[in-house]
């Protein structure tokens, strides 16, 4: 994959009848990524093998976070200019005929009490669906691009590795363990936000830094056992203004665009920029005011994580969260899978549930048999892969409300994974997938029911033939300490015959599905029959 380091050409470039070359084979795709401080886009066109090749960065500040971080509401005059950016990207859409475009927003706009009108204004003026991200999906995206883009540099499998982003309203840490996501968190510190909470701006740069620290040090105190950052071997800093420390440090760049500061060399170049107010070093390294004044509360944070972590360099990654919407653009038109991302997911799932001590053997028995299901009745339900991951997790998962009382727990179970940030999965599968769980036992959905009734109809269909599915592969599971061995399973006419293997108590299995086969039966017209190989 070419990946051109974000930064070379931030400015928005004026384009020429004879623009970048576009292959004729190639789909054009585009990530937007309405941020905290700024409306950034990337246009790239997939190759038939799946490689990208970006033909255009496009950055313009905008200080959406300001007003959202002070006053919780996003302030008119940002709206109006981060729409005029969008109606600008939107003709460049348009001159490239691009035909897949992914928008996503971030903090600012989450967290703002107007932001469903900013997001209705947007839908006018360009026709873009912009969809909020939290801060998994933010996070699970910059490793995608992250893992993608180290190759040979080093062997990410082999040392713990802490990835790190500091944006305007908030810092992602993610660490990995053997390639794959161990935890998971998101803080409160973000450039803009700490400017906005501590209100720096009118102190001198070093009084500013103390504020800054002493804040940065309460925050990591309070998340201590959560993260362990002295296991931590490899420290790997992701955006701009990491990029733009590398850049003063004196780092050489590696041909892939990677850059390593030692981090005596990134104290220095801390110490010295804390001595300089914001408009100093703006005129001092020729970059705008608005991105001088975020500089340093940014470093300031990346260095006292560097310290946590004691390790002696920091890794600067030349990828971010655009590039990893590029890469799942890039899946989506070529129609690949990303299995990194799959692992992911589940892992997430199953650090929920030994969180709250549910039987690991048992859920992850009843997850297979689910997943056996769905594969016999692809046909009858048309769902795809991301369906299946959506209907193993909530299998994981069905569970864990006994851990608030074995009574209707699958009300609690519906509460409590609405309430989880699972890795990997966008906040409207998360509800998805508590649905699911929810209908696991007892009754289906009902009219009065006004959580699973606020759904948009094609989220209710998901849910009723992924939970109709769920139901029957936990009747079939049997007890947690004798769990059934299913050997395949025939149609026969309107029945689904599943063959378990010796040894299985019918009875009890024929007893339990008598309680929640009236679902399958609903949505897919089918009857099932257990029979013993």
């Amino acid at each position: 994959m070419q990946y051109p380091l974000e930064g070379r050409t931030l400015q928005m470039a004026q384009f020429q009848t004879s623009g970048p070359v576009v292959s004729s084979k190639a789909r054009l795709v585009a990530a937007i990524d309405i941020g905290a401080h700024a409306v950034r886009m990337v246009v790239a066109q997939v190759l038939p093998d799946g490689r990208i090749e970006v033909l255009e960065r496009f950055h313009r500040p905008v200080r959406l976070g300001q007003d959202t971080f002070a006053k919780g509401r996003l302030g008119s005059q940002a709206m109006r200019t981060a729409l005029g950016v969008l109606r600008e990207f939107h003709k460049t859409l348009q001159l490239y005929h691009v035909e897949r475009v992914r928008a996503v927003a971030t903090s600012a706009v989450r967290e703002a009490m107007n932001a469903d009108t900013f997001l209705d204004r947007i839908y006018l003026a360009t026709g873009l669906n912009v969809e909020v991200i939290g801060p998994s999906e933010e996070s699970r995206l910059t490793v995608s691009a992250v893992l993608h883009a180290v190759g040979s540099e080093f062997d990410i499998r082999r040392d713990k590795t802490l990835i790190v982003e500091v944006g305007g309203g908030g810092t992602l840490l993610t660490l990995l363990e053997g390639g794959e996501i161990a935890v998971s968190e998101s803080l409160r510190l973000g450039s803009i936000r700490i400017q906005e909470l501590l209100n720096t701006s009118e102190e001198p740069p070093e009084r500013s830094a103390d504020l800054v620290r002493h804040h940065v040090a309460n925050t990591l105190s309070m998340m201590e056992g959560t993260l362990n950052l002295q296991e931590v071997k490899r420290f790997i800093a992701v955006g701009g203004d990491a990029r733009l420390a590398a850049k003063w440090a004196g780092c050489s760049q590696e041909p892939d665009g990677w850059a390593v500061i030692e981090t005596a060399a990134f104290d220095k170049l801390v110490r010295r920029l804390q001595q300089l107010s914001p408009s100093q070093i703006s005129r001092r390294h020729g970059i705008p005011f608005v991105q001088a004044e975020m500089l340093g509360p940014a470093l300031l944070i990346y260095q006292i994580l560097l310290h946590a972590a004691d390790v002696p360099q920091m890794w600067v990654s030349p990828v971010s969260m655009r590039d990893g919407l590029l890469l799942e653009l890039a899946r989506e038109v070529t129609g690949q899978e990303d299995e990194t991302v799959y692992r992911g997911v589940i892992h997430s799932a199953l650090s929920i549930a030994q969180k709250y001590r549910i039987h690991i053997d048992h859920a992850e028995h009843v997850a297979e048999l689910a997943c056996q299901l769905f594969d016999e009745l692809r046909q009858d339900h048309g769902l795809g892969a991301r369906h299946r991951l959506l209907l193993r997790v909530a299998a994981l998962l069905h569970e864990v409300g006994i851990f608030v009382s074995p009574q209707a727990y699958h009300k609690h179970s519906y509460y409590l994974v609405l309430n989880s940030e699972i890795f990997g999965l966008t906040r409207d599968e998360i509800v998805v997938v508590a649905h699911i769980a929810r209908y696991h036992r007892r009754s289906g959905p009902k009219p009065t029911h006004l959580e699973y009734m606020s759904l948009p109809r094609e989220k209710r269909v998901i849910v009723n033939k992924l939970a109709a599915i769920l139901r029957i592969a936990d009747a079939l599971a049997g007890s947690h300490l004798q769990p059934i061995r299913l050997e395949r399973i025939d149609r026969e006419g309107d029945e689904l015959v599943v063959w378990v293997g010796p040894g299985a108590d019918l009875l009890l299995i024929q007893r339990s599905l008598a309680m929640v086969a009236d679902m399958l039966e609903d949505i897919y017209g089918l009857r099932v029959r257990v029979e013993e190989s």
